[in-house]
């Protein structure tokens, strides 16, 4: 019930504007053992390179385990902990076998605010916090790195966001101070899956602005058309088909409406469930 991460600042229409248009084809297929253990394999062509991996998703009481192993011969493992003081959320992920991308996470909720602090376990480690103060409705917030082996910040954000039950506004201040973004997304269905977007970002040291719009319409219960504009003539599109319950077809297309003679974007993802 309290303002939520700071990640969370201005997240629903960045999603909206971002999430599912991709230039790659994917194909994952998941299932469920007894034991509750969820299995996924993925399998992904960009290009001309193909990849996949196998994960494996166990969840018992207050603790998440997440293992992933990619045919680059890397295994993720991610371990979270819920609870183990009160109102915390404990993260630690680790790849082998590169150890030094090793990371311990944090997060504290409290009903007027939320703490997260994240260190890189490594020999001289950044370290990332942020915090929330506010309700459900109003939040203010910030964000830095700190860097041990310079002793220097090499990031600071700050962001405010106004939440109400159809609507959402936010603006974040990034990239030391250098660019300003504001962006307000509008549901207009109680289920929240036909809503319009607008987003404009501004970078002070090139002049540069960047203004775009976007949206979702529910065709149907099984059928969802996103489409998203921007200034400098990106056009994208997505098309997302729920083929049998719980499996996702998602086609998704993006072209420069300015240099039509360039090859488009496009991209295709099938999600197969129980």
């Amino acid at each position: 019930m309290g303002p939520g991460l700071f990640s969370d600042i201005g997240k629903k229409a960045k999603d909206l504007l971002t999430k599912d248009y991709i230039s790659d084809q994917k194909l994952s297929i998941s299932t469920y053992s007894d034991t509750g253990v969820a299995l996924t394999s993925t399998a992904v062509k960009k290009g001309g390179l193909s990849t996949g991996d196998v994960g494996a998703l166990y969840k018992y009481k207050n603790t998440l385990i997440d293992v992933k192993v990619d045919t680059g011969s890397n295994i993720l493992t991610t371990l979270t902990l819920t609870d183990i003081v009160p109102s915390t959320k404990t993260i630690a992920s680790l790849k082998f076998p590169d150890y030094s991308s090793g990371r311990l996470e944090t997060q504290y909720f409290h009903h007027h605010a939320t703490f997260t602090t994240a260190v890189a376990l490594k020999q001289c480690p950044a370290v990332d916090l942020s915090i929330t103060l506010g309700t459900p409705t109003f939040a203010l917030g910030a964000e830095a790195s700190y860097e041990t082996a310079t002793s220097k910040l090499t990031k600071y954000t700050a962001g405010i966001s106004v939440t109400k039950p159809d609507s959402c506004a936010a603006i974040i201040l990034g990239d030391k101070g250098d660019t300003i973004k504001a962006s307000y997304i509008h549901h207009m269905d109680a289920l929240k899956t036909t809503a319009a977007t607008g987003e404009i970002t501004r970078r002070f040291s090139t002049n540069e602005n960047t203004f775009t719009v976007g949206g979702s319409y529910a065709v149907d219960c099984l059928t969802i058309v996103k489409l998203k504009l921007n200034n400098h003539g990106s056009l994208g599109a997505v098309l997302q088909h729920e083929v049998i319950p719980k499996s996702l077809l998602t086609i998704s297309s993006e072209f420069d409406t300015k240099a039509l003679d360039k090859t488009p974007k496009f991209g295709v993802a099938l999600a197969l469930k129980p």
